[in-house]
């Protein structure tokens, strides 16, 4: 994937790309974001489809008029009641919505601003919030975020317009950008049921909600707002994730922090490591869990490869390019 840098001021410091979002990149994802769609409709190999998939709900229908069956009418629109009234053939006739809204829960933490290789998991949400964002705009529906970090939650209520994309990026380039090693601001696990909590009234039918976290501090009162925002929306889950974070290198005493306190711990321990593969394993089975047990769909998308590349794979694009 190639990165645009941001135009700076005279004076301002260069950032990276790997390790700030730039904002002339996720602009010109726009032009990249196809071959994927988070519809009802969905190849094969996509992890939408089948019976462990979410109830996509696509664009609801709404009823236009009562009329007169013609030929080629489809019979499972005939109204009967109307028909054994006026003893003539009436039909029901419906229009798809023009659109719907979308969700982009889009974590900014100092927990996300963490990478081992390629770029920081904060910069890969970031990506994944563009792409879904420009995506959802090109299929003509409406997109809304909120954009959180420890202490924040920027609300942007759902609309249908460039400008919409343009400024939904814009704050989570400025929330990206408020990331710093050893920042004062506390990491607090409680802001992701905060958000759950703030945007459950907000989507009250026929939404999609996008949490794009790596979920941390998800507890069982998570689980219930998930629950609860499912019954009568779409959720699908992006879960960031580094690959250090599957599997600590042997790679001697190392110094780690969750934004607030620092440890040293020495990871030639054997026990150790797999210690602490096996937290994370035990974290990635929580979200599927919850996956499967709600019909909710997982994508896990990791900070080493192009994100649009790993979305295009778990919803199927490749597979199903190579058929046509």
């Amino acid at each position: 994937m190639q990165y645009t840098r941001v135009s700076r001021r005279a004076g301002e410091p260069e950032q990276d790309p790997r390790i700030y979002a730039d904002l002339d990149a996720l602009v010109q994802l726009q032009f990249q974001a196809q071959g994927f769609s988070y519809l009802p409709r969905q190849p094969v190999h996509s992890v939408l489809y089948g019976r462990h998939a979410s109830r996509l709900r696509g664009r609801g229908l709404n009823f236009e008029e009562l009329r007169g069956y013609r030929p080629g009418d489809d019979i499972r629109a005939m109204d009967w009641k109307a028909t054994s009234r006026t003893r003539r053939a009436h039909v029901r006739v419906y229009t798809e919505e023009r659109d719907r809204p979308v969700w982009l829960l889009v974590d900014q933490r100092a927990g996300m601003f963490f990478g081992s290789r390629e770029r920081m998991k904060s910069v890969t949400a970031a990506e994944a919030a563009a792409v879904s964002a420009w995506r959802v705009l090109g299929l003509g529906d409406r997109v809304g975020a909120m954009i959180f970090d420890d202490s924040e939650i920027v609300e942007i209520k759902p609309h249908r317009s460039r400008g919409q994309v343009m400024r939904i990026l814009a704050e989570v380039v400025k929330k990206n950008h408020a990331l710093r090693a050893g920042a004062t601001t506390a990491a607090d696990p409680g802001m992701l049921n905060r958000v759950l909590r703030r945007v459950l009234p907000l989507a009250k039918h026929d939404c999609l909600v996008v949490l794009i976290s790596d979920v941390q501090g998800a507890d069982e009162t998570s689980r219930r707002l998930v629950t609860g925002i499912n019954q009568h929306n779409d959720v699908i889950l992006v879960f960031v994730v580094d690959p250090i974070e599957q599997a600590l290198p042997a790679a001697g005493h190392l110094a780690m922090s969750d934004g607030s306190a620092q440890l040293e711990v020495n990871t030639a321990s054997r026990r150790l490591r797999e210690g602490y593969a096996e937290h994370f394993l035990d974290h990635l089975e929580g979200m599927r869990e919850l996956s499967l047990r709600q019909a909710i769909p997982l994508l896990q998308i990791d900070t080493t490869n192009p994100v649009l590349d790993q979305v295009r794979d778990q919803l199927g694009h490749r597979a199903a390019a190579r058929r046509v």
